[in-house]
This record gives C-alpha cells, structure tokens and sequence, in this order.
C-alpha cells in the first residue's frame, strides 16, 4: 500500500493508476487521507464497488432487510418464480 498527496498524484496520475494495480494507494489532502486508488480487474467488482457507495442502493437495501426480519419476504424459488413470470418466461 502506497500514500501519496494529492498534488503528486495529480502531477503523475498515470504513474499512480498503474501502482494501484499492486494495492491501493491512499491520497492525503493536507496531511489526511481523502481518497483510495483502488485497481479495478472485473467489471462487477466495479459495480459492487459503485452499489456499495450509492445512497438510494443502500436504503434500497436496508428497507429489504427490515421487511424481511419483520416476516414480510419472499422465498428464494417464489422470488426467481416471480421474476421469470415478469419476464414472460
């Protein structure tokens, strides 16, 4: 893991994308850390990635999970079930 300040990363970005490739490499901003550069190697670690950090996803989520403690969920074969009826399977 490298920590580099913003201003460097900003001078050699290119140089910082190809060593986030052997792990992450956190950007400090006035001493502190701000960001991470964090290779991508399979586009649906990039969408996790994206869906984990998307606010409205996340309460999408959470409202699931409620509803589910609360006894109010589906099965797993009648969630499938239902999706394929949807698609006009």
């Amino acid at each position: 893991m490298k920590i580099a300040p913003v201003a460097d990363v900003k001078a050699r970005l290119s140089a910082y994308l190809e060593m986030c490739a052997d792990g992450p490499v956190i950007v400090t901003k006035n001493g502190r850390p701000t960001a991470v550069l964090v290779a991508v190697s399979d586009p649906e670690e990039l969408e996790r990635l994206v869906l984990g950090h998307t606010p409205r996803f996340v309460a999408l989520l959470a409202a699931a999970e409620r509803r589910i403690r609360k006894g109010r969920g589906i099965k797993h074969d009648a969630f499938w079930k239902l999706v394929d009826k949807k698609r006009g399977r």
